[in-house]
């Protein structure tokens, strides 16, 4: 019990936010469309990249497994499932964020802004993509929500936060969190 409370003392002193996000709070937050959503790609099991990793190669890539691709088509119905219109798809170049596009969505363009940078090999392009996506939002004029299917250290870079595999961060499009919504089977 001591530790929930320190726990919970910390979350509160970092000024971190949890709920859990009924039906209702869902329907009042894409009530307007013009949301930004984040979405981690889906389970591909290890980390990093593989040494040899090749991006027009999938198969020197990590990519979803049969868990990954049944989160990312969850993900496809829970759009369905609650009406959200959808502007467009964005995807990493990266082989797991377009098998997610994939499976939960069809349709997807590829965006270079939104690879990752979390090896050595990509590391120089951070500032450069982190510009070039809060660029291309400021100049969206989509009218319904933006898709972004990308990685964890674009979602941590840009929102300051941490996110699981398959995770839906919602935003407005000054990047301020709405909420968060895991998509794991646990």
């Amino acid at each position: 019990m001591r530790i929930i409370k320190i726990t919970l003392l910390l979350l509160i002193s970092f000024n971190v936010s949890f709920k859990v996000i009924s039906e209702n709070d869902l329907q009042n937050i894409f009530s307007d469309d013009g949301k930004i959503v984040f979405i981690r790609h889906a389970y591909a099991p290890g980390g990093g990249d593989p040494e040899g990793f090749d991006i027009l190669n999938c198969a020197s890539q990590r990519n979803l497994n049969s868990e990954g691709i049944a989160q990312s088509k969850r993900i496809g119905k829970f759009f369905k499932k609650n009406n959200i219109k959808i502007d467009k798809v964005l995807s990493s170049e990266w082989c797991r964020c377009k098998e997610t596009s994939k499976y939960a969505f069809n349709n997807h363009e590829t965006k270079s802004f939104l690879n990752s940078f979390f090896s050595q090999k990509f590391a120089h392009n951070k500032n450069k993509q982190v510009k070039e996506l809060k660029d291309y939002i400021i100049n969206w004029e989509g009218k319904k929500n933006l898709i972004l299917v990308t990685h964890y250290v674009v979602i941590s870079e840009i929102l300051n936060v941490s996110t699981s595999s398959g995770e839906i961060v919602i935003t407005d499009r000054n990047f301020n969190i709405l909420a968060s919504i895991n998509t794991s089977n646990n």
